[in-house]
């Protein structure tokens, strides 16, 4: 099947939510994106409240909270808001990678994986049935023997060391107590928690729910995404090959890549969108197809998108491209454009009626920059 980027885009822009909108909010939106990336807090929030028929606010949070949502280190190591089932095989399948392992994860991180290992099994039982916030938690871990020389490392907040442990279903993060955070274990959490499912049985629904959000896409682009290319890729074709029943190859203005079958004829008969949209920062919308990805983002103008210390900014779409970046000023967007070309002015300013709405501003107004 041969379409057209065009095509491509306007059919993601309605899968990913941001055409249409998710009548069950924060948990339909998260399952349909594969997760939402949640370093920032506030950033998550809007990319859920964007998407929805009816947005609120805090509606990731109360999610989070009541465990139909769990937030914890996945995809690239960064923290992500996904519905457990999502999570437990997208972490069965990072984990199979044993980046830790790995002599340049120790020596950048100085834990072996004897201690990795032994970690493991400490706050297991530290969080058995309980909700502790990082000081609590690396207090009673190194309080057991052979532990103490790792405190530092643990409470860092790049929680470098806690990673591994959330790959493997250790742990992951709890109930917010204000501006702290917290973890506890999945099964603590989740009802019905039945742990990390092996990697191969895994790989499907992981594959599945990447290619219906971000596809059509390559073996590579799912790896790129999910661990940075960590994984053998020649055990991610094989899942490719596995699931071959229920993909279908489509060739994109001369690039291959797979989407579910159950795509394709909706894919075929999508057509290209005009529409303007403003999406936040750190949105799926560019970190599932992944900033390198030349025809959404010009190579030109990465720099301005994924920026120092891993800051990935607001982004202007336009007819399913990613044309400029924005800011939110007071009462004003301020839009840098990367070629300077107008926006047409009705789609632009229902752009801005959403975010407004969203953010709970009576108006705003569009300032170039």
């Amino acid at each position: 099947m041969r379409v057209t980027w065009d095509q491509v885009f306007a059919w993601r822009l309605r899968r990913q939510y941001v055409e249409s909108r998710a009548d069950d909010g924060a948990v339909e939106v998260a399952r349909r994106l594969c997760g939402v990336q949640s370093q920032v807090t506030s950033a998550a929030e809007l990319a859920v409240a964007l998407r929805s028929m009816k947005p609120d606010s805090s509606a990731l949070v109360r999610s989070l909270d009541d465990g139909t949502l769990m937030k914890t280190w996945a995809m690239r190591g960064t923290l992500h808001t996904l519905t457990p089932d999502l999570a437990a095989a997208c972490l069965a399948l990072i984990g199979s990678a044993r980046t830790w392992e790995k002599p340049s994860w120790q020596k950048n991180f100085g834990a072996s994986p004897t201690e990795v290992a032994a970690l493991s099994e400490v706050v297991a039982r530290v969080l058995d049935g309980v909700v502790l916030s990082r000081a609590e938690l690396v207090d009673a871990v190194v309080s057991e023997p052979g532990f103490h020389r790792l405190g530092a490392e643990l409470r860092s907040g790049w929680g470098a060391l806690l990673k591994p442990l959330a790959w493997q279903g250790v742990l992951c993060h709890g109930p917010a107590r204000g501006a702290k955070v917290t973890f506890t274990s999945p099964a603590h959490l989740v009802r019905d928690w039945k742990g990390l499912p092996d990697p191969d049985a895994a790989a499907p629904l992981a594959i599945i729910g990447y290619l219906g959000a971000y596809g059509p896409a390559t073996p590579e682009a799912f790896d790129a995404w999910l661990s940075r290319g960590s994984l053998r890729k020649a055990t991610v074709r094989r899942w490719f090959a596995e699931s071959e029943d229920r993909l279908g190859e489509v060739e994109v203005e001369g690039r291959r890549g797979f989407l579910p079958t159950e795509h394709l004829d909706d894919l075929a008969a999508t057509r290209p969108a005009t529409s303007v949209h403003l999406l936040g920062a750190f949105d799926q919308y560019v970190l599932g197809p992944g900033t390198g990805d030349g025809v959404l983002l010009p190579g030109d103008h990465r720099a301005k998108v994924s920026r120092t210390a891993g800051w990935i900014s607001p982004i202007v779409v336009a007819g399913g491209r990613i044309v400029g970046t924005w800011e939110l000023a007071d009462d004003a967007i301020e839009i840098a454009m990367f070629d300077g070309a107008p926006l047409p002015k009705r789609e632009l300013d229902a752009a801005i009626e959403r975010v407004a709405l969203v953010t709970g501003r009576e108006m705003l107004t569009a300032r170039a920059v």
